[in-house]
């Protein structure tokens, strides 16, 4: 890549912002799959941004939830699943997503899923258009363009955590723990 390649893709790099919104995931299925809101509109961030209502429109035209990556952690090298569908409702930006079984972080995302351990959604984009509020300070995002949407650790926004797990077949669950342990207990016992 020549100079001038390697210094675009730095600036590149450098526009696209990341927000951690509250999953709010409702249900993990069987299959892996989840929905939830992976950000949520009127609501101030901790960096003091607000995404406003049709911010996401252009973005989610131009690209379509397929060409929208699920990430883990923003790590453009650890994709963890496919979302199915991304749309703007009146709460926010609600999206459908599934992880993929074959993908050992998958795994391991919905197994931290299911224990409580995991719970935020966060947004990968680059700001096209937003106003400041002069009397609050808050940055109101209007227009976005959506890059990525990844599981994360810590969101940005307090308000929604994961609902319920349900059982995989491709990961254990809460109550495997227990037994796990209890014939651990048993085994050094007999021996």
């Amino acid at each position: 890549m020549s100079g001038e390649g390697v210094e675009r893709a730095a600036a590149d790099a450098l526009a696209r912002e990341t927000k951690r919104a509250p999953v709010a995931l409702e249900e993990v299925t069987e299959d892996g799959t989840f929905e939830g809101y992976a950000s949520l509109f009127g609501k101030a961030d901790l960096s003091g941004d607000v995404i406003e209502p049709g911010a996401f429109a252009a973005s989610l035209r131009k690209r379509g939830p397929s060409r929208i990556r699920m990430l883990w952690q923003h790590e453009p090298s650890e994709p963890i699943g496919v979302w199915i569908s991304i749309a703007e409702d009146r709460r926010g930006l609600k999206v459908a997503g599934r992880l993929t079984p074959e993908v050992m972080r998958a795994r391991e995302v919905l197994a931290l899923m299911r224990e409580g351990g995991l719970d935020g959604l966060s947004i990968g984009f680059r700001t096209i258009r937003a106003r400041r509020d002069r009397r609050t300070g808050l940055r109101h995002l209007l227009e976005v363009d959506l890059w990525e949407i990844s599981v994360v650790t810590f969101p940005m926004l307090d308000e929604a955590r994961v609902g319920q797990v349900k059982r995989s077949p491709w990961a254990r669950g809460p109550g495997d723990e227990a037994a796990i342990r209890r014939a651990a207990a048993a085994l050094r016992r007999a021996m």
